[in-house]
């Protein structure tokens, strides 16, 4: 049997904090934005159209950034300046041909559109998107955030229109644009959905979900912040599980108990952006606002430090 991972104590988060917290306080924000698919939801004053560009948004955020945002702005596009009255107008009139000319790996336009659908279908019949997920939230156990967005999820699948729309093509597609949290994975779109819609408003997020409080939110786990918790000692885990997730956001609640996921953006893009590269470079890591908590930093580097003060 192979020996259990130690986790990481509430010690070492608690002595980190102070650090992550003048990281991400001190963190250039806005000059990631452009980087970051959270500008789309960002760009619109009302906030149906937020959480449905959102939603679209966060389910293409698969692969390259530089690729998928360019397949949300294709979608937007043919929505005509109103993402929320797009997806009214499916959910009613459901159509397989709106979005014919669109192909994103997975993905074809009757997935998105089916997507688009279901949202107009859920905000029908509950006024908005945050309305039913804060629903869910509250009838599961325990307030359970997985259990809320795994009934999420297959509503949206489920939904009439979206199954109208791909009568047809099948499923499959529209499974992996709303991926079902309970099979075991750290649900990374899902979670940033959340983060987008529920902590804020700040620089970043949107906060326009009230009903739901950013202490229950969970880290979008992707393998950036994956890396650099793991560099930080936040996880022992080498994998991109739900499991994770947690336990990494654990460690970020020890230095924010009330909104643990305010540090992702800034600790995703330090990865992002190359400054936190996956192989150790010792001039990056000089400059890395993190240095003095890391321990992929090295003893060397350290030392050097230590005898500079």
């Amino acid at each position: 049997m192979a020996p259990r991972r130690a986790r990481p104590s509430r010690g070492r988060a608690a002595r980190l904090a102070p650090l992550l917290d003048r990281f991400q306080r001190g963190f250039d924000s806005a000059a990631r934005l452009p980087a970051d698919p959270v500008e789309f939801p960002r760009r619109y004053a009302d906030p149906g159209d937020a959480e449905v560009a959102g939603l679209l948004a966060a389910c293409l955020a698969y692969g390259r950034a530089d690729v998928f945002k360019g397949k949300v702005e294709q979608v937007l596009a043919a929505g005509e300046g109103s993402p929320a009255a797009f997806a009214a107008r499916l959910a009613r009139e459901p159509d397989a041909r709106v979005l014919s000319g669109f192909r994103y790996r997975f993905n074809t336009g009757e997935d998105v559109a089916a997507l688009l659908a279901a949202a107009g279908w859920i905000r029908a019949g509950h006024g908005s998107l945050g309305a039913r997920f804060s629903a869910l939230l509250g009838e599961a156990p325990e307030s359970s955030l997985r259990e809320a967005l795994t009934r999420f999820a297959g509503e949206l699948r489920s939904a009439p229109p979206a199954l109208a729309i791909l009568r047809k093509r099948g499923v499959r597609g529209l499974r992996h644009l709303c991926p079902d949290p309970a099979a075991g994975g750290a649900a990374k779109r899902w979670n940033l959905y959340l983060r987008w819609m529920v902590r804020g408003p700040d620089g970043v997020d949107l906060g326009i979900w009230r009903d739901v409080a950013p202490a229950v939110l969970v880290v979008p786990l992707d393998t950036h912040v994956a890396r650099v918790a793991r560099r930080l000692g936040l996880t022992r885990r080498n994998d991109l599980s739900w499991r994770t997730a947690e336990e990494v956001t654990a460690a970020l609640r020890v230095a924010d108990p009330l909104d643990p996921v305010r540090f992702d953006f800034a600790l995703c893009h330090l990865g992002m952006s190359g400054r936190c590269p996956p192989r150790r470079a010792p001039e990056r890591c000089a400059a890395c606002g993190l240095n003095e908590g890391c321990e992929a930093a090295g003893r060397g580097s350290r030392s050097a430090r230590s005898g500079r003060s």
